[in-house]
């Protein structure tokens, strides 16, 4: 959480960390089998709570995602990660401020706001400010 003295648009955590795999499911048993992370038809998340604001429940969301999946495109990362913001707004305008690409697509749920930016290498960075 942002104090008065900190400016809006930062990362606050990581919201979500996604692969791919060719055999998606057979990865997603073994990850189950041997490490206890049963994925769900989300992924598993991960449910954490601030050190600024222990009142706050926050959650990450670890997911394997098919080999066929587009939902990175156009980056051919077989990752991407998701950060957690404070404020989409800011830190999208502070990012082209300071030269980022960033998609033009926006996406608003009714369990945040996301946009997604790119880092210097092409990987595709996903932004979300849940509500």
């Amino acid at each position: 959480m942002s104090t008065p003295t900190e400016p809006r648009g930062r990362v606050l955590g990581i919201g979500g960390i996604f692969f791919k795999s060719p055999d998606h499911s057979a990865l997603r048993g073994w990850y189950e089998a041997n490490l206890g992370i049963p994925h769900g038809a989300h992924g598993m998340m991960f449910k954490w709570r601030s050190a600024d604001d222990s009142q706050a429940e926050h959650l990450t969301i670890w997911s394997i995602f098919p080999d066929t999946s587009n939902y990175f495109d156009p980056s051919q990362s077989r990752f991407m990660l998701n950060y957690i913001v404070d404020d989409m707004d800011a830190i999208l305008a502070r990012l082209a401020a300071g030269g980022v690409r960033i998609d033009p697509k926006r996406d608003d749920q009714d369990y945040g706001r996301f946009a997604w930016i790119y880092d210097p290498d092409g990987n595709k960075i996903e932004l979300w400010q849940p509500l």
